[in-house]
């Protein structure tokens, strides 16, 4: 366990390389930290922007999808299902469906499509899988802009906990709430689903990669049931409450963005609409 004082440390240091849009070396790389270590650090992080008037509303989920996550900049081999504060100074809503976003600031930004969960009821704490259904008001889908503050996109499992889990944005589409007979059916109906991605720009547009909802740990309903039980493994986090946003995890690899792209997804399997956003 970190010491107090060495938490804070940390927690500034990160606050302030986001400010400055300015890269750190890896927190890990001054001294092991564990995963309890990295969640203290975000733990302080939360209470300092909690403290300067933001508010949370919500919760990201990271490392959701099937992937041999060293490929993807993990240099520990872990990558075991994480969590990060949302709040509501990063979250933008895109009013049919469309958007545009600035990437000013954005420490090597990139694109992961999700699907986005409103919980209208806080789950019991032994919930099955069909009463956290149950306990969504409603569904939407959302690009996660993620942020990287070490260089070459390589860390540890720790110093993504503790550096937001690498939150940057979210920018949620048009919410779909949902029915009784949807909640009953949502995890097959979300398991059974796809979703292309694309990159337009002014000379051409490419289709950069096809999703599979049952790659994130079978489908984002059941990526929510993971975060709610790793809550309850967790005494000092809070657990799941009504009114949260949940991010579930990306369909796709992440993908570098940069301004004057506009990246467009469509759905299949499922009644949600894509988004289309461009980036500024």
């Amino acid at each position: 366990m970190l010491m107090s004082s060495q938490a804070s440390r940390y927690a500034h240091a990160l606050l302030d390389a986001r400010a400055e849009s300015r890269l750190l070396p890896l927190l890990s790389a001054e001294e092991p930290l564990s995963v309890a270590d990295a969640y203290q650090i975000a733990g302080r992080i939360a209470a300092i922007r909690t403290a300067q008037g933001e508010v949370q509303i919500g919760r990201k989920i990271g490392f959701a999808i099937k992937k041999d996550w060293d490929r993807y900049g993990v240099i520990d081999g872990v990558a075991e299902p994480i969590w990060a504060p949302i709040f509501d100074t990063t979250v933008r809503y895109a009013d049919d469906n469309h958007g545009i976003q600035s990437l000013e600031g954005a420490l090597q930004p990139r694109i992961e499509p999700e699907i986005i969960f409103k919980l209208g009821s806080a789950p019991p704490p032994q919930a099955t899988l069909e009463q956290l259904a149950d306990c969504i008001e409603w569904m939407a889908h959302g690009f996660e802009i993620v942020s990287c503050p070490f260089p070459n996109w390589e860390f540890t499992t720790a110093d993504v906990i503790a550096a937001f889990g690498l939150h940057g944005a979210l920018i949620v589409g048009e919410p779909h709430v949902l029915s009784s007979a949807t909640r009953r059916n949502l995890a097959m109906l979300l398991t059974s689903s796809s979703m292309s991605l694309s990159c337009s720009t002014d000379q051409n547009a490419i289709l950069r990669a096809a999703g599979y909802c049952n790659d994130i740990l079978d489908s984002p309903l059941h990526a929510l049931l993971q975060l709610h039980r790793l809550l309850q493994a967790q005494p000092m986090s809070a657990p799941l409450r009504a009114g949260e946003i949940i991010s579930t995890g990306t369909w796709t690899d992440a993908y570098p963005i940069q301004a004057g792209q506009t990246w467009i997804t469509a759905f299949s399997g499922i009644a949600l609409q894509g988004l289309t956003v461009a980036f500024v």
